[in-house]
């Protein structure tokens, strides 16, 4: 096995990394070592401080955000301390390298108003506009990923008690489902979603014309779809429904280690910044009711 592979099943079986995360680490890795072969170094091994370094200010340049360069580095970073650990290099290259500080982004969100203008565009009484609704109805009601939400299995849903069950990598998350998203998401398993999928454990909760579970494209492709008919003027992803989810709860006054826990952020810091954005929207509105020329 070469040290490539050693370190795949090293980052997904020691480290237990998330596949997601795995295959990001995986995929930095490899866009650094095709770097080093522009500068002609074919041993990974062989990366001085002066090339990683070089290698983050190429990033920069080619206008890589700050995120996405700091990710990179961890990438680097997290292998060469895998290569250190094993006495395969003597010093590691990116020892004392800072991360290039990311601005804060406000997310972007939707109003209540265009959320539920967005939620009332699957109409037609089918498989195709159940489903859509359920799905919708859904994600907005729990702030679940779409990875989460293509993921979730029949058996994941607890519909006695309204709650659905996130397991991830071992570790779970219990988060309750408001009464319209059940409503909506017991019509379309009762009704619309076909009953010979529920002979097997790992049933897919959503899925797409041939049977199969619904992908992330297809769920993309959905929110699309109906953010056109919706006539919005926005940029709607299913992260955006997830950030308005969060920020909604905030101004309605739930408390942060609660968004917390629903949103599964392992460091509330990443919470925090839904309350800046409520904030924000907060100082919008006092400013557009108090402003004579607002």
């Amino acid at each position: 096995m070469d040290i490539m592979a050693e370190y795949s099943d090293y980052i997904r079986n020691v480290k237990k990394l998330t596949q997601n995360t795995s295959e990001a680490y995986l995929r930095d890795l490899q866009q650094f070592k095709d770097y080093l072969k522009q500068i002609e170094i074919g041993d990974i091994k062989k990366a001085s401080k002066a090339i990683v370094i070089t290698y983050l200010m190429n990033l920069q340049k080619k206008g890589k955000s700050a995120s996405t360069i700091s990710r990179k580095l961890a990438s680097i970073r997290c292998f060469f301390q895998y290569l250190l650990n094993r006495n395969q290099i003597s010093e590691d290259p990116t020892l004392n390298l800072k991360s290039p500080k990311s601005e804060k982004r406000i997310p972007s969100i939707l109003t209540e108003e265009e959320v539920n203008i967005l939620l009332s565009q699957p109409k037609s009484k089918d498989f195709k506009g159940i489903r859509d609704k359920a799905m919708l109805e859904l994600l907005y009601a729990t702030g679940l990923r779409v990875s989460e939400i293509v993921a979730l299995n029949v058996e994941d849903i607890i519909s006695s008690s309204s709650l659905l069950v996130i397991r991830d990598e071992g570790n779970e998350r219990v988060i309750p489902i408001g009464e319209i998203a059940m409503d909506a998401l017991t019509e379309y398993m009762n009704i619309y979603r076909p009953k010979d999928k529920d002979k097997d454990q790992n049933n897919p909760l959503f899925l797409n014309y041939a049977g199969k579970r619904l992908t992330r494209q297809g769920f993309w492709k959905i929110i699309k779809y109906y953010t056109k008919k919706a006539d919005i003027q926005k940029d709607i992803t299913p992260h955006m429904l997830r950030h308005s989810f969060a920020v909604h709860l905030i101004e309605n006054g739930a408390d942060m280690k609660t968004v917390q826990e629903i949103l599964g952020h392992s460091d509330i810091s990443t919470t925090q910044m839904y309350a800046f954005a409520s904030k924000q929207n907060e100082l919008r509105e006092v400013y557009k009711k108090s402003h004579p020329r607002a």
